[in-house]
């Protein structure tokens, strides 16, 4: 049986593809996983960053050899011409930390995404479209492909863009726990003292839902020319 792992930061990346799976957590990691006779797609999230990612990887190990993993979920656009909640399949992934590039299974055209420590603000977007020629910025992706790299895997890279270029949006940096975790309370609170945020917020928290909506058309349609049907993958019960 192929197992197919999919690695998201939040829920709320993964919510729209899914839906209906059977859920359960342990240990800090969300997971949903659905199979048929020839497949076992597994789906897990564990918070915002590498250590995370890594976190949600291993425990996905954890129920046998991973044979593809796919890194997906949410991302800032490092370009005024890429459009929030549009979803995108990465040609590759650079590792702001250690300057490794790693490419994608897929031939993807050439839209990059680089992997940051930080969320980054507009300032940080423009530095790193500037430095890196990355298109999209995440925390996570990277950590993803160097373990699939270590293991001989294939990885793809599939992210929808939650906020654009030059959207002015809070520190988000400041409500990530040291687990990786985000402080939706915290962030509520500060944001409520600070209207000025309000219109932004609003915007990205709609951006959000379409791009996991984005993100689990674009997986299918590229499963779908893959050769696998969406039907194995649950899209039979949610047509639009």
């Amino acid at each position: 049986m192929t197992r197919v792992a999919l690695i998201a930061a939040m829920p709320g990346e993964l919510k729209p593809l899914v839906r209906g799976w059977p859920h359960s957590a342990r240990s800090g990691v969300d997971f949903w996983a659905q199979r048929n006779e020839e497949e076992e797609w597994i789906a897990a999230c564990a918070g915002a960053g590498q250590a995370a990612a890594t976190k949600a990887f291993a425990a996905l190990e954890d129920g046998g050899p991973i044979d593809i993993v796919f890194s997906v979920g949410w991302v800032g656009a490092l370009r005024a011409d890429l459009i929030p909640g549009s979803a995108h399949n990465v040609a590759g992934v650079i590792d702001v930390r250690t300057g490794e590039r790693f490419h994608c299974e897929a031939g993807a055209g050439e839209l990059w995404l680089a992997t940051s420590p930080i969320v980054a603000d507009a300032a940080e977007k423009q530095r790193l479209a500037s430095a890196y020629g990355a298109g999209l910025v995440d925390m996570e992706a990277a950590a993803i492909a160097r373990l699939a790299a270590m293991r001989g895997i294939p990885f793809y890279c599939c992210k929808g863009i939650s906020d654009g270029f030059t959207d002015n949006l809070p520190d988000f940096n400041q409500f990530i726990r040291k687990d990786g975790k985000f402080d939706l309370t915290r962030m509520v609170l500060f944001s409520i003292v600070r209207p000025w945020y309000w219109p932004s917020l609003m915007r990205m928290g709609e951006n959000s839902r379409k791009a996991s909506q984005s993100i689990r058309d674009s997986l299918l349609d590229f499963l779908n020319a893959e050769g696998d049907t969406r039907e194995h993958h649950g899209d039979a019960d949610h047509k639009h």
